[in-house]
């Protein structure tokens, strides 16, 4: 997230407090937009239920609240939430987290509402049947104060409250430069801030070992990432993870995209998928032997384009799912209420009042005003069409398009029933959506159909199209939910989670706890490339070793049992590793990062010949894992780029290179990132596999 945004968020979150005044609810009607409905080419829509994503948990669908906001705990607003299906609320705001002092519901410096006080959220959260994210004070506070909280809720009161997080963007302190984040420390370095958190996790966890702590980072490819102050050895979330990652239970991060217009805005959620893997990289090298075990918690969501009109409900539709399907536990959306701040107009000709809420705060800027107070935006039917699509414990599994104007996600609920997500972000053109399985079977039934219209009112039922033919309308975002026929039906469960050992430039070991509710004949390893399964290995017993693999490749793979009619189980949760490149090679590469600023990155690469022959002329070649990497410039060799593929050749300085080690050359260059910006995970010189490693 870059920092203009939350510091005009913080502006925001002021704004409401203004606004909000204690009203009846109220629905305004407000009719859907026209658009010219000219069909659009046919989409085809493929989902494959062989390969899993993982479990939907119960944290997943989530939502902010805040205490300057009077309507937080009114009924109205929990039926709402409650009808939403919002599974947790994130107390006490934002940057109001590190202000709010929860003994005396007061927040120096900040409006807080009457009727907002701890008890009254946990009121609310019970209500409605969701968990609370507390943020604990850093900013102003002290462990014991957050260790006092946590006696109070779960040992006074028996609220459970599990999940608790140090702060809130407390890299915003000012330390890089730009502060909008309360923090009264001496020392405002992530290092001081890493040493504190262990702090506060050893008093809140003494009071109550069960709960959850979750330490601030950032998203890779979103200030400050990579950002080295004076005097640091490495940026923040390096130095968080590795004094604080053995000490906490998750990592939390925002995302605000940067993208300017909704066409921008619609095509980032794809981002996320490259951001939350190298956020996993991070996690995994700097967090030590605790590392597998750190969640990721994605506490602040929203697009900063169009609000609380119809791109934004796009945006959060595939968003939310996208965040789910890697990896994180929670998304929560930002915010409950927020209010109007500026008035513009959306590509539908909607009005948009620059509200971030989902809900009307019902204020006005000039001369224009909001629908009545608590009014749904588009976000808010959004959020309430995740439950349409699965709930906790549903398998989520691989859909995909082949038009980037069409979302596409699945879930296999539990009761055997597949439902597939299409968000249509194109505002002019209805799509023919053909819609192709694997691994399922659909029943010749009619499919029940959720459709959210663009700028409805409602949320529309009804029996239509087929399991193999949709239409979908412009910016609108429908649920197909289709029954299965006899041909799924089996007892067997899913494989238990993968784990993976002896991983090496070829070859890797799987193992998995066996399935039950039948017998089991064979299972097999299945590789994930796009929406198609790989067979890699197959097995009698609950292990396989896989070979053959690629040196420097990502697998993510699925562990599928079957029973003695053939049929297929569902789907293991996903497993992902990397291979290692040659322990034994006759070229030795060294990537190393040297800064970053968001929007690009500095690195070096230093080849060596460690073979028997002398080197007269080399080719470096690599590839960056995802898409919105590219080289700006270099030095040291002749630079060309193809897409994200990269080839360095040598100069006549530097085109010698004695062997066994007997010399190195490096090159560098300037790259620009728009989203993550993850290292090569291989590199070869003169068309050899180079021994890889890679430093910071």
């Amino acid at each position: 997230m870059r920092v203009g945004n939350r510091s005009a968020r913080s502006r925001l979150g002021r704004a409401a407090a203004a606004c909000a005044v204690a009203l009846a609810a109220a629905f305004a009607a407000t009719a859907p937009s026209a658009h010219a409905e000219a069909s659009g080419p046919a989409v085809d829509v493929t989902v494959n239920t062989q390969e899993g994503l993982g479990t939907i948990p119960a944290t997943a669908y989530g939502l902010n609240s805040a205490v300057w906001d009077a309507q937080m705990n009114t009924p109205a607003v929990a039926g709402l939430l409650g009808q939403a299906g919002v599974g947790v609320l994130r107390y006490p705001g934002g940057s109001y987290g590190d202000i709010y002092h929860w003994q005396t519901n007061t927040a120096p410096g900040g409006y807080v509402a009457p009727g907002t006080d701890f008890d009254a959220f946990m009121g609310t959260v019970k209500t409605i049947g969701a968990q609370p994210m507390l943020i604990a004070d850093y900013g102003s506070g002290t462990p014991q104060e957050a260790a006092d909280w946590v006696r109070y809720a779960n040992i006074t009161k028996g609220y459970g409250a599990k999940y608790w997080e140090i702060g809130n963007e407390i890299y915003g302190n000012g330390y890089y430069g730009s502060g909008w984040e309360t923090d009264t420390h001496t020392d405002k370095s992530p290092t001081a801030y890493a040493d504190n958190v262990v702090q506060y996790a050893s008093a809140m966890k003494a009071v109550d070992p069960s709960i959850k702590i979750g330490a601030v980072l950032t998203l890779p490819g979103n200030w400050p990432d990579g950002v080295l102050a004076a005097g640091d050895a490495a940026d923040w979330n390096r130095t968080v993870l590795s004094i604080a990652g053995s000490a906490v239970d998750f990592v939390i991060v925002h995302w605000y995209p940067g993208g300017q217009g909704a066409a921008t805005m619609l095509a980032e959620p794809a981002q996320l998928t490259g951001e939350l893997a190298q956020l996993r990289q991070e996690i995994d090298q700097y967090a030590g032997a605790n590392a597998a075990n750190l969640q990721v918690a994605l506490t602040e969501i929203n697009s900063n384009q169009y609000e609380d009109t119809q791109p934004d409900a796009l945006f959060g539709a595939d968003a939310y799912f996208t965040a789910l399907e890697d990896g994180v536990f929670t998304a929560d959306w930002w915010d409950t209420h927020n209010g109007a701040t500026s008035v513009g107009t959306a590509p539908d000709g909607a009005t948009d009042y620059g509200d971030y809420g989902i809900l009307s705060s019902g204020g006005c800027v000039g001369t224009t005003c909001e629908p009545a107070m608590n009014t749904p935006f588009p976000t808010y039917f959004a959020l309430s069409m995740l439950s349409k699509v699965g709930r906790p414990g549903d398998t989520l599994v691989r859909a995909g398009t082949d038009q980037q104007l069409v979302a596409a996600h699945a879930v296999r609920q539990a009761n055997g029933d597949l439902a597939v997500e299409l968000v249509n972000k194109d505002p002019d053109n209805t799509y023919t959506v053909k819609l192709n399985y694997t691994g399922y079977s659909p029943s010749t039934a009619t499919p029940t159909v959720y459709s959210y219209a663009d700028e409805g009112t409602a949320i529309t039922s009804a029996a239509q199209g087929s399991s193999s033919t949709q239409t979908l309308p412009p910016y609108s975002i429908e649920t197909v939910v289709l029954t299965p026929s006899g041909q799924n039906a089996t007892a067997l469960t899913a494989p238990g989670a993968p784990t993976v050992s002896a991983v090496t430039d070829t070859s890797a070991t799987v193992n998995w706890p066996a399935s039950s509710g039948g017998a089991v004949t064979r299972y097999g390893v299945y590789r994930q490339v796009g929406t198609v399964s790989e067979l890699l290995a197959e097995s009698t017993s609950t292990g396989a070793t896989l070979h053959n693999l690629v040196p420097g490749t990502s697998y993510t793979v699925n562990v599928l049992a079957t029973d003695q009619a053939g049929h297929l189980s569902q789907p293991s949760a996903p497993l992902t590793f990397t291979t290692g490149t040659p322990s034994s090679s006759t070229c030795a590469a060294s990537y190393q990062f040297s800064d970053g600023w968001g929007s690009g990155w500095v690195a070096n690469i230093t080849v060596t010949d460690t073979g028997p022959a002398a080197i007269d002329g080399w080719t470096l070649n690599f590839s960056f894992p995802d898409a919105g990497e590219s080289v700006s410039s270099g030095w040291n060799g002749n630079w060309t780029t193809t897409g994200t593929s990269v080839r360095v050749t040598s100069l006549d300085s530097n085109a010698q290179l004695a062997p066994y080690s007997g010399n190195s050359t490096t090159v560098g260059f300037v790259g620009s990132n728009t989203g993550a910006y993850g290292p090569p995970t291989a590199i070869s010189l003169n068309g050899t596999v180079c021994t890889t490693t890679y430093t910071s």
